[in-house]
């Protein structure tokens, strides 16, 4: 059952741009804006500690491991942030760039139109994919930061450091919209527009098609351990169990909270612990791997907002829950291991 409570909010703070993506490492904090303004704050505090604006708009923020560096993407292209002297290097490249991914503090991916451009961290270009069939919608680092997997229109391609062709292609016709890779580098899954998940085995190149949402999976995510996946695509929010043969001939865990979810973000380790957010403001807690297949769960908590949409979530470390709402403000909840959740 689940229980509603007043919000334990470690602190508050509105940003003038409308937040649509979060990213959080270490002691920092990254909020993208809709029109382009990239804030960095401190997770303790929410104070502002440097900011960049990217020309086109926002789609996406990710700061690199070590919190010492930050890339944003957006309709136009793509800026690079570093932490030290709080130099911005901003491209406009006229390409769409969809997400960026760090494969460590010193190299990061950026989806560039057709393309997938790996990058130093002062943004000089490593090499580049040849383009894909089209535009890259999402991209993950698999092996230690070795391969790249980049999703497009019809196939997911892993490319090796340097290698413009890909070495290895799993098919599917379709449109990807959102790509996850398990920690343990064993499964590759797309989240679909045609209201499916798709899911290849690394390991012999099997296939395993989840049909049957009501909406397009535009949200995929794999707890720390690899062995659980999270997916929006209906009221419920869905949770796949991924270890020893995976999900093949088995139903997921229903989570029911919001009547559409817009964030997902499992809490750091192998807890099976979620926070997801949705359209009416709510962010809610979960013991998502609670119970049994096909059994609907309720949250272990619900933190209440002002009544804005939520537009993302983000843990900075296990205890801190950021949530970006669209009314501009961004709060931070205290999460104490000993609580409910």
């Amino acid at each position: 059952m689940s229980t509603a409570v007043e919000a334990p909010t470690v602190w508050d703070i509105a940003v003038d741009d409308a937040p649509v993506s979060l990213s959080a490492r270490g002691d920092l904090i990254a909020v993208a804006g809709a029109e382009g303004t990239v804030r960095v704050l401190d997770a303790a505090m929410g104070a502002e500690l440097g900011s960049l604006e990217l020309p086109g708009g926002a789609l996406s923020v990710q700061l690199a491991p070590d919190a010492g560096h930050l890339a944003a993407t957006g309709p136009t292209g793509y800026a690079l942030w570093r932490r030290t002297g709080g130099r911005a290097t901003v491209r406009e490249s006229g390409a769409w760039s969809a997400a960026a991914a760090w494969a460590g503090p010193e190299r990061v991916a950026i989806a560039s139109g057709r393309r997938a451009l790996v990058l130093d961290a002062d943004g000089e270009e490593l090499w580049r994919t040849d383009p894909a069939a089209s535009t890259v919608t999402d991209l993950a680092w698999m092996r230690q930061g070795r391969r790249l997997a980049v999703a497009a229109y019809g196939a997911v391609h892993g490319h090796e450091r340097h290698t413009p062709k890909p070495v290895v292609t799993y098919p599917y016709v379709g449109s990807h919209l959102a790509l996850a890779v398990a920690p343990t580098g064993r499964w590759i899954c797309s989240g679909n527009q045609d209201a499916s998940i798709h899911i290849w085995r690394t390991r012999d190149g099997g296939e395993l098609t989840m049909s049957g949402y009501p909406e397009k999976i535009s949200r995929l995510a794999f707890d720390d351990s690899g062995f659980w996946l999270a997916a929006d695509g209906a009221p419920d929010i869905t949770v796949w169990d991924f270890s020893g043969k995976g999900p093949e001939g088995t139903a997921p865990r229903s989570l029911r909270c919001h009547e559409t979810i817009t964030a997902l973000a499992w809490r750091p380790g192998a807890g099976g612990r979620l926070a997801s957010g949705g359209d009416d403001g709510t962010v809610a807690l979960w013991y998502a791997t609670a119970g049994r297949a096909q059994q609907r769960l309720r949250p272990a908590r619900e933190l209440t907002g002002d009544g804005a949409a939520v537009a993302a979530l983000a843990w900075a470390g296990p205890h801190l829950l950021i949530a970006a709402y669209r009314n501009g403000r961004v709060r931070a909840y205290g999460v104490p291991s000993r609580t409910a959740l």
